[in-house]
Parts: C-alpha cells; sequence; structure tokens
C-alpha cells in the first residue's frame, strides 16, 4: 500500500520547506485532541502521538509526567486511538509507543482503523522487526525506525533501508527531553542518514528552542519537538499557548527555506 507518510512529507520537502513534526502525549489534558487539531493547522507536517506506557525505554522526565497524567485521567492505548479516529486533518499521525504494545494482536489494524499512518516503536530491535513491519507496510502503515549517533555506517544504511515514512535521527545517545544547547552529534548523524537515503530524515531528542531547530535543519529535513511542549502542558498552560509555541517553531523553520 502507498506510504502516505513519505508521500506527504516528500512533497513539503519538494517545495523547499523544513518538517516540522510536534509530539502530542495522548491524554495528557482533557482537550488534548484540540492540541492535536491545532498543531496541523499552526503548520505541522506530520503530528507524534505517544502512548502513556508504565516503563518507558527512551521517554525523559517530561514526558513521563505527561505520561502519568494521562494515565490517572484513565488513559489507555486503545481507547485514546479511538479518539483519534473523529480527527478529519490534512497531515499524517504517526503513533509512538512500545514493543509490548506496538506487538500485541490486532494492534496495527487498530492503528489503521482509526487512521494512523505511521507508527515508532523504539525499543523494537531492527532484527526482529521484519514481522512487524511487513504486517504495517500490508495496512498502510510507516515503520519508522530510529537512527542513534553510535550506529556505524553499516547499520545507518540497513536502519534507513528498513524504515518508510522516514527516517527518525536520533541528535544524541541520552533519552528525550530539553537541553541547553544542541548536541553536537545532531548534523553529523543527520548528514550520514542523508547520505545513505532519499527519505525524509527528521531529528529529535533534545531539540528545545526556535533556534535548535533551526540549526538542525541544516543538515536534516526536519525536527522533532516533543519535550518543550509537554512540559508546556504538564506546567498549566493551556492548549491555546502550546498551539502558538508549534506556530512559533513553524516561522522560524519557514525562514530557513530549502
Amino acid at each position: 500500500m502507498t506510504d502516505t507518510v513519505a508521500d506527504h512529507l516528500r512533497a513539503a520537502r519538494a517545495d523547499g520547506r523544513r518538517l516540522l513534526v510536534p509530539y502530542v502525549m495522548a491524554g495528557v489534558v482533557p482537550d488534548w485532541l484540540d492540541l492535536v487539531r491545532g498543531a496541523a493547522e499552526a503548520g505541522a507536517d506530520a503530528v507524534e502521538i505517544g502512548l502513556p506506557f508504565s516503563d518507558p525505554m527512551l521517554d525523559g522526565p517530561t514526558v513521563q509526567r505527561a505520561a502519568a497524567l494521562s494515565a490517572r485521567r484513565g488513559g489507555r492505548p486503545r481507547a485514546l486511538l479511538d479518539d483519534l479516529a473523529d480527527l478529519d486533518l490534512d497531515v499524517p499521525l504517526v503513533v509512538m509507543t512500545y514493543a509490548n504494545v506496538a506487538t500485541a494482536d490486532g494492534f496495527l489494524d487498530h492503528l489503521a482503523a482509526v487512521g494512523v499512518r505511521g507508527v515508532i516503536v523504539p525499543d523494537l530491535p531492527l532484527e526482529e522487526s521484519a514481522e512487524h513491519l511487513a504486517r504495517a507496510a500490508e495496512l498502510g502503515i510507516a515503520g519508522v525506525l530510529l537512527a542513534a549517533p553510535a550506529c556505524d555506517d553499516d547499520r545507518c544504511r540497513e536502519i534507513a533501508r528498513a524504515s518508510s515514512g522516514f527516517v527518525y535521527c536520533m541528535s544524541s545517545m541520552r533519552i528525550t527531553g530539553e537541553r541547553a544547547d544542541l548536541a553536537a552529534t545532531a548534523g553529523a548523524n543527520a548528514r550520514r542518514l542523508k547520505a545513505v537515503t532519499d527519505l525524509p530524515v527528521v531529528t529529535g531528542f533534545g531539540i528545545s528552542t526556535v533556534e535548535h531547530a533551526v540549526r538542525a535543519c541544516a543538515d536534516a529535513d526536519g525536527v522533532v519537538i516533543g519535550s518543550v511542549l509537554m512540559r508546556m502542558l504538564v506546567d498549566g498552560a493551556p492548549v491555546a499557548d502550546v498551539v502558538e509555541e508549534v506556530a512559533a517553531f513553524r516561522r522560524a523553520l519557514s525562514s530557513v527555506g530549502g
């Protein structure tokens, strides 16, 4: 089936656009769906939807706090996914979760049924991912893989070959979270991935300011922003303020051009 995520992002890239993928923890606040809609309207090229998980591997303290808020509100993966079914957006949704959830019977079918077009499973090793990725592809769901700075060139090539939708370029060997500075390894990792794939390369982990985003996009096709938005929410900011933060990132990236 068509790789909707890759087609959408490639078309944006071809127009000289730097890609912006905001992250939203499902269920973090009662009006979280308004944030998803608002992010799309503010210029997101895709929206990454996190599902609350009890033992996350890569989520930093801020995203963990957001997950805890969702769980306390009764957030459960399947019910939260059902909430997405009523969204009618012009940008693809990509779900991020962990292998215990993603490899459960029927999970990928559920994603397809509610209109999700991509999935990220950071703790599913490449060597064990073939069945998952094949089933996702059958359903028209992009299997987005992560590439870390510690991967050698051959490993990056294998990850890029197996990935679809886009390649998620980790800026550093650290968990998610806001940082004072963009990791020195961000640019080199993005350049290495760009050399081995035509898929969009999107950098995440520690993209905390518009300046970070602009610098990252000197080498990558775009950025994921997560902790900066979730910190605002868990600290009590209204959804409208978080949408405006997404818009600020969009304005900054629009100034970069192709």
